[in-house]
């Protein structure tokens, strides 16, 4: 009975363990892209904040800055692109492959 509860203890934490690991996402804003737009399409943050994209797209988007700051390569649907903004000001980000998809994320 002992080995039973040691083996089932083992495997809770073995799984409580992979939990942690997976919810353990980017500190910050989430960006969806759904039907050729970034949602929101203004993010306000805070230096040190990391903004996830997230394509929800059947359609292959990226994420540009318009400064040359970051370029994402082609996301497929349900992957992601993740930033972290170390300084503040307002940063312009577009799709390369679909220009008039366009946002805004200001970091103070």
């Amino acid at each position: 009975m002992r080995t039973v509860f040691v083996v089932v203890s083992l495997a809770a934490l073995w799984m409580a363990s992979d939990a942690a690991l997976a919810a353990d996402p980017p500190v910050g804003p989430r960006v969806l892209i759904k039907d050729f737009v970034f949602a929101p399409m203004d993010v306000t943050t805070h230096v040190g904040a990391t903004v996830t994209w997230v394509n929800r797209d059947d359609e292959a988007h990226t994420i540009v800055s318009d400064t040359g700051l970051f370029r994402s390569g082609a996301l497929d649907t349900d992957e992601t692109y993740t930033f972290k903004f170390d300084k503040p000001g307002t940063y312009r980000v577009f799709c390369s492959l679909h220009p008039q998809m366009k946002a805004t994320i200001i970091v103070h």
